[in-house]
C-alpha cells in the first residue's frame, strides 16, 4: 500500500515558525474530526486516533470520507465501510488498486482497525500505541468494533449549536483485548 499524507485544513491558522495555537471555534475538516471536537470542542489524543482511523479507510478504499457512497442512500465513508463489515462483504471496500497485491488478512485488520478507531466514544478507541501494535501484527486477536461515530451523514454545523448528543451504539462485545506495553 502507498502511504498518503493529508491537509485537514489546520495548517492556515498558524503562521510561519508559530508551534501552536488558540481558536474559540472548531476548527479543522469535519470528515476527520472525532464527534467530540466536532459537536463539543472537547479535544484529546483519542481525538487524533479517531481522524487517523478516518485516513486508514481512505487508504485502503481510495475513497474520501467527504463524499457519499451508494447513490440510494446519503452514507459517509465510515457508513458505507460499516454496512459493509455488518454485512461481511469487507472486501467490496478494497481499491481495486490494491486488488491484485493486497494481502486480504492485512487489508481486513486495516479495516477492523480502521473501524475502531473511529468509535463514538473516544473510552471506545485504542490509543495510537495499540493501533500501532494492532496493524503490525499478524497474530494480535482484535476487538470487534462497534458502530462508528457519524454513520448517519447530518449537517454538523447545526449540530455543533444543538445540545442533542449523537446516541452510541453498544451492541458489540470486544473479543479479547490487547495489553497495552510501556
Amino acid at each position: 500500500m502507498n502511504p498518503k499524507i493529508s491537509d485537514f485544513g489546520l495548517a492556515r491558522i498558524f503562521e510561519s515558525k508559530q508551534v501552536e495555537a488558540s481558536t474559540n471555534r472548531v476548527v479543522g475538516t469535519y470528515g476527520y474530526m472525532s464527534p467530540e471536537y466536532a459537536l463539543d470542542g472537547f479535544f484529546s489524543e483519542k481525538s487524533d486516533v479517531f481522524s487517523f482511523g478516518v485516513v486508514v479507510l481512505e487508504i485502503i478504499s481510495g475513497k474520501r470520507n467527504t463524499r457519499s457512497y451508494q447513490s440510494d442512500r446519503n452514507l459517509s465513508l465510515l457508513a458505507h465501510a460499516w454496512k459493509l463489515w455488518k454485512e461481511d462483504r469487507v472486501l467490496e471496500l478494497m481499491d481495486q488498486t490494491l486488488s491484485e497485491t493486497c494481502n486480504t488478512n492485512e487489508f481486513l485488520r486495516c479495516m477492523n482497525v480502521g473501524l475502531l478507531c473511529v468509535q463514538e466514544d473516544p473510552s471506545d478507541r485504542p490509543t495510537m500505541a495499540v493501533a500501532v501494535v494492532m496493524l503490525s501484527s499478524d497474530t494480535a486477536t482484535l476487538p470487534v468494533p462497534k458502530q462508528p461515530a457519524f454513520v448517519v451523514r447530518r449537517d454538523l454545523s447545526s449540530s455543533a449549536s444543538s445540545s442533542s448528543k449523537p446516541e452510541a451504539s453498544l451492541n458489540s462485545e470486544f473479543l479479547a483485548t490487547i495489553e497495552e506495553g510501556r
